[in-house]
C-alpha cells in the first residue's frame, strides 16, 4: 500500500495513546485500547464517535488504516463472534483496519477530553472537576464571566455541536455556574442539584430526570449523546497528526440520540 503521508508503526501510535489516555489506570466497562488488530503501518486515521459498520465503510473509502472511536465494539469482553459483532470484525479484518477505542479515559482527559473541551468551547472559566462516576471524576464545572440566559446557552450549543437540544427549564433565569458530563450521564444530575449549579449539560435525556430536576430547581440541557462526544476524538486526531505526521479525518456518522 502506498501512503501519501508518513507511515508510522501501529505499535507506536497505540503505545502513545495508551500512555497519554492512561488506559491501564482507568476502570471502565469498555475494553479500551486496541480492540482489533489490522495493518502494521498507519498513515491515515479515521475518527468516529461510535464503532459501527457504517463508520468502518467510510474509513475504508477514505483509505484509513486505523479507526479511533469513543464507543468501541467490545464491552466487558466478547461472549460470541456472531451477528453484528461478526460482521464488524470480518469487515475490519478483510480490510486490514485497526480499531482503537477510548471511552472514560477520553471523557475525563484534561486536554483531549469531551467534557473539558466542551466546557472551554462554550466559554466556561475556572474549571474544576465534577461528576463522581463510581469514584472517578469524569466531568467539569465552571463559570461564565457574565451570566447568560438558558435560551442563549441552548442556542450556542446547537450552533457549536450541530444538533438539537432538549431543555428542562427548572432553575434560575440567569445562568453562571454550569456543569458538564457528556453522553448518558443523567445519574449525575443529582450532583448538580447538590452543588447548586445553575445548569447541567449532558447528552441523553431519560424520563425520570424531569421530576428530579423540577424538584431540585435545576436547569438541564441535553445536547445529544452523539453530538456531545465528538470533540474528543477530533482533538486526539490533531494530536496524532502533530506527534506522528499522520493524517486524520473525522467520520461523521450521527445517531438519532
Amino acid at each position: 500500500m502506498k501512503f501519501k503521508t508518513k507511515a508510522v508503526k501501529r505499535t507506536d501510535i497505540v503505545s502513545w495513546l495508551n500512555q497519554e489516555l492512561r488506559i491501564a489506570e482507568i476502570e471502565d466497562v469498555s475494553c479500551n485500547g486496541l480492540q482489533v488488530e489490522g495493518t502494521e503501518t498507519v498513515a491515515r486515521i479515521g475518527l468516529a464517535v461510535d464503532a459501527s459498520l457504517e463508520a468502518y465503510k467510510a474509513a475504508e473509502k477514505q483509505n484509513c488504516q486505523m479507526i479511533l472511536v469513543h464507543h468501541g465494539m467490545i464491552w466487558k469482553g466478547l461472549t460470541s463472534v456472531t451477528g453484528a459483532v461478526y460482521r464488524q470484525i470480518k469487515f475490519l479484518l478483510d480490510n486490514d483496519i485497526n480499531l482503537y477505542a477510548a471511552h472514560l479515559p477520553l471523557d475525563l482527559h484534561a486536554v483531549y477530553g469531551n467534557n473539558a473541551l466542551l466546557a472551554k468551547k462554550i466559554g466556561l472559566a475556572s474549571l474544576k472537576l465534577f461528576g463522581n462516576y463510581h469514584g472517578t471524576m469524569i466531568g467539569y464545572e465552571g463559570v461564565f464571566n457574565k451570566p447568560v440566559t438558558l435560551t442563549a446557552l441552548s442556542e450556542k450549543l446547537k450552533t457549536l455541536l450541530g444538533g438539537e437540544t432538549v431543555i428542562l427549564p427548572f432553575g434560575k433565569k440567569q445562568i453562571q455556574r454550569v456543569a458538564i458530563v457528556s453522553g448518558s450521564a443523567g445519574e449525575l444530575l443529582k450532583e448538580g442539584i447538590d452543588k447548586s449549579v445553575d445548569c447541567y449539560i449532558t447528552g441523553e435525556p431519560k424520563h425520570d430526570h424531569h421530576h428530579l430536576a423540577k424538584e431540585g430547581g435545576l436547569n438541564v440541557i441535553y445536547c445529544g449523546h452523539y453530538h456531545s462526544e465528538k470533540f474528543g476524538v477530533m482533538a486526539l486526531g490533531k494530536a496524532l497528526e502533530k506527534k506522528f505526521g499522520v493524517e486524520s479525518v473525522f467520520l461523521d456518522v450521527p445517531t438519532i440520540v
